[in-house]
């Protein structure tokens, strides 16, 4: 990624993925536009490891919200003079198998993850394309590579992205507009953490570890910024199983029993970890 300050525009900020990425994007002297639904632990947060207040707008944005995506994103285009990147990180996650998915967690799933994606899409793209340039990214998951049995209200809504935002990369390229779709495996963040005793998410731990938001970050900073890619998977082993089991859905059938138990053998010991610490 370039050294020379540019203007960032990010959902998600007050935990996790897109904490870390404002942090790091501030530590790289650029400005950030960090947006939260949870607008008081993003202020603690800033406080606490001070976020330099000349460089870093904090706004609570609901991303379900249309009518707030509208008001917040005009608010950043005006005092910033323009959004260079923007990144749709904001999600969510509740593991159920699909007999037992309550109709609220369906709405916020697609909520959340999908129209939030979709809803920040389509006002970055107004801008950019406006502009002749700039750079979209959108955080999916490997889960919307493969399907993934007790999670499946999530891999609905994350499928939904990594559709949409492949086509609004085919679509917005002749504008000079970029779209990468960001898809790691299962992240070490507290929403992730909050899973370690729900059987229904195994398959999100049946890999060797986690992936840390240091991780995701160093892709997204060091890989999609900079080569602006249409689609960035992480780690490549675990995407490429991944890929296999898109393509034969009958393989990630014969090995879901192997995966499971490899899955809650690692959240026991993550448990185990987390209860001596």
């Amino acid at each position: 990624m370039s050294d020379s300050p540019r203007r960032f525009f990010l959902t998600g900020c007050a935990s996790g993925i897109g904490q870390h990425l404002a942090a790091a994007l501030l530590a790289r002297g650029h400005r950030v536009w960090a947006t939260d639904i949870a607008q008081a632990e993003l202020e603690g947060h800033a406080r606490a490891h001070l976020w330099p207040a000349d460089r870093v707008t904090l706004r609570r944005l609901d991303v379900t919200d249309a009518d707030a995506w509208e008001r917040v994103y005009e608010e950043a285009i005006v005092a910033l003079g323009g959004i260079d990147v923007h990144m749709n990180i904001a999600g969510y996650l509740q593991p159920a198998w699909i007999c037992d998915a309550e109709v609220a967690d369906v709405h916020r799933h697609l909520d959340i993850n999908t129209k939030g994606v979709i809803f920040g899409t389509r006002l970055a793209a107004r801008h950019m394309c406006a502009r002749g340039e700039g750079h979209i990214i959108n955080v999916a998951s490997l889960a919307s590579l493969s399907p993934v049995p007790g999670l499946a209200l999530y891999c609905a809504s994350k499928y939904a992205v990594r559709g949409f935002s492949l086509a609004a990369a085919v679509e917005l390229r002749e504008h000079g507009v970029h779209v990468t779709t960001v898809c790691p495996d299962g992240v070490k963040t507290p929403m992730v953490d909050k899973q370690l005793d729900r059987e229904e998410a195994a398959l999100t731990f049946s890999g060797a570890r986690l992936l840390t938001v240091e991780d995701v970050a160093a892709a997204i900073l060091d890989r999609a910024l900079v080569r602006k890619p249409m689609q960035l998977s992480l780690p490549r082993s675990r995407a490429l199983l991944a890929r296999l089991a898109d393509l034969a859905p009958s393989l990630g059938l014969r090995a879901r029993p192997l995966l499971m138990k490899l899955g809650r053998r690692r959240q026991q010991l993550l448990t185990r970890r987390r209860a001596t610490k």
